[in-house]
């Protein structure tokens, strides 16, 4: 599986397309203008459209709509929290830098995997879960889970991943998911809500993950340290060389910024 097909389509920013959606029964209002709401099975492609700087963006679905299906993309906006999470799709001889620097900096993280990680790299599944972080549900191949309309087929792209977990740590899997490339529809958060999962989206995060093509130092923290803000769900892929490198220096400066660190189980509260 390419890294190509695990990790495209990240949608951030205000750009072109940016469409607010909203699940429902009449159209709703934001920023002065009517919005239309898709039907329950629509795609929708998560985006973001940050307004100002420092300040929580506005996602392409309401927090207060979302939290319904017990899905979310930020915290609270009066709090100083950060919920540092990763998407793996692949190793790619960066994790292990990762953990180290979570572990020297007493953080913990989410690392949303694929079941091929999990089967791929069991040792580093185990280190994750031994040291206190959420191993979160990638889905077993990475497919576009709003294309899928059947329930079943729904609950065995996450079901998989939940035996893969299993059997390499001896331990149940705990229930927070991502959808692949941040597309969904309202049935699918409805169908993992009554899976007992959280659904998981993000309110900050940068292209970081083509392996060939990584920015740099200064353009990393230039992107992602003046959008961060109270609440932030981050999103970086564990698959990039600038991510594993400025790692350290970007919890340095949160803590400076005192920010705190909050495991994904305290989001809603």
């Amino acid at each position: 599986m390419s890294a190509g097909v695990l990790t495209a389509a990240l949608v951030i920013g205000a750009a072109a397309g940016f469409r607010a959606v909203f699940p429902g029964t009449a159209a709703k209002e934001r920023g002065g203008q009517a919005v239309s709401q898709p039907a329950a099975s629509e795609p929708v492609n998560w985006g973001l459209s940050f307004q100002q700087e420092g300040k929580r963006p506005a996602g392409n679905a309401d927090p207060d709509e979302l939290k319904t299906y017990n899905a979310f993309y930020c915290g609270s906006e009066k709090k100083k929290i950060l919920y540092l999470t990763f998407d793996a799709g692949y190793e790619n001889g960066y994790m292990e830098e990762i953990l180290d620097v979570l572990q020297k900096e007493d953080v913990s993280a989410a690392f949303f995997v694929v079941g091929t990680y999990i089967r791929e790299n069991p040792e580093l599944i185990r280190r994750m879960e031994r040291e206190g972080h959420i191993v979160g549900n990638h889905t077993m191949s990475h497919p576009d889970m709003s294309a899928i309309a059947d329930k079943e087929a729904f609950a065995e792209e996450l079901r998989q991943v939940e035996d893969l977990y299993k059997e390499a740590t001896g331990k149940a899997m705990k229930k927070f998911y991502r959808p692949p490339q941040g597309k969904f529809s309202f049935t699918n958060l409805k169908q993992a809500d009554e899976l007992g999962y959280t659904t998981v989206f993000w309110s900050l995060a940068y292209v970081d993950w083509y392996a060939d093509q990584q920015p740099t130092r200064e353009e990393a923290l230039e992107k992602l340290l003046p959008r961060t803000h109270n609440g932030a769900v981050i999103l970086l892929h564990s698959t990039s060389k600038t991510n594993a490198r400025i790692l350290q220096e970007l919890i340095t400066r949160w803590k400076e910024e005192e920010y705190q660190f909050a495991s994904l189980e305290k989001l809603g509260m």
